[in-house]
């Protein structure tokens, strides 16, 4: 049995991502496929124009992963997250995706050509203004400070410098206060020019 005859079986011979019935045809997932079953997809004409050309993307067609997501072969689930991922900004793909469980193996697999990977993913720290916060910035609190511990307040308009960013908490970033260093909450302090 080939491999489209096999997706097609497999698919029910409809696309395995909107549903669709015409113009079918077999598509290797990228980057490392072996041309099997198991790591190919059976999709529209719609579809594949919009997986290879990513500036016509009709967001409204890719709504049709809220159902498609939920399949249980892993190359559908990996289309799936790519094509979620790419479309996150819209809002509601960010939903699917933060809804969407793929196991170690399968998530390595969608992660493999990039997608969805940016220097946007990083961890951002955003003052009370919205300003996005480095480290060694200096930065001044807008309220008074309770410093749990060491039994002193940091008072509003202290000024701290040469700040430091907690890696894995965009709403953490570490001060000298009083000699003391400590954790302060990014909403609680504004960006210093």
């Amino acid at each position: 049995m080939s491999t489209e005859q096999e997706l097609q079986s497999r698919s029910e011979s409809q696309c395995e991502l909107c549903g669709a019935s015409d113009n079918l045809s077999a598509y290797e997932i990228p980057p490392d496929s072996d041309g099997s079953a198991d790591e190919s997809v059976l999709i529209c004409q719609t579809c594949r124009d919009q997986i290879d050309n990513p500036d016509n993307m009709d967001t409204n067609h890719w709504r049709c992963l809220n159902d498609s997501m939920w399949n249980q072969v892993p190359a559908v689930q990996v289309m799936a997250w790519r094509m979620l991922s790419r479309l996150s900004a819209e809002g509601w793909p960010q939903e699917l995706l933060d809804m969407l469980y793929l196991d170690e193996d399968t998530l390595a697999w969608a992660q493999a050509t990039g997608e969805g990977q940016s220097d946007d993913d990083s961890v951002k720290h955003i003052d009370s203004n919205g300003a996005v916060l480095e480290a060694g910035d200096t930065v001044t609190l807008i309220k008074d400070l309770n410093v749990k511990g060491a039994n002193f307040t940091a008072k509003r308009g202290t000024a701290v410098r040469g700040i430091s960013l907690v890696a894995d908490n965009p709403e953490h970033i570490e001060g000298r206060v009083n000699g003391q260093q400590i954790v302060i909450l990014t909403k609680f302090v504004k960006k210093s020019n």
